[in-house]
């Protein structure tokens, strides 16, 4: 049996894909289509949150520089 997808998914992917429902669910709550319109844009904490998580996801926690 092959493994799902969430099956091969590190913990930082893990974590990247709560924060996208969490970013979602704020920007459906808002009525917003991206969070760039939010007023909060620039001081959200989720928002910084999801940034560093997307950073996490693909450096998978090192420090420093990552290859694409």
């Amino acid at each position: 049996m092959q493994p799902t997808h969430s099956e091969s998914k590190d913990k930082f992917e893990l974590h990247l894909d709560e924060m996208i429902v969490k970013v979602q669910v704020c920007q459906k709550e808002k009525n917003l289509a991206s969070c760039s319109v939010c007023e909060h844009y620039i001081a959200c904490e989720l928002r910084a949150d999801y940034v560093k998580s997307v950073y996490n996801s693909m450096s998978k926690g090192e420090t420093g520089g990552f290859e694409f």
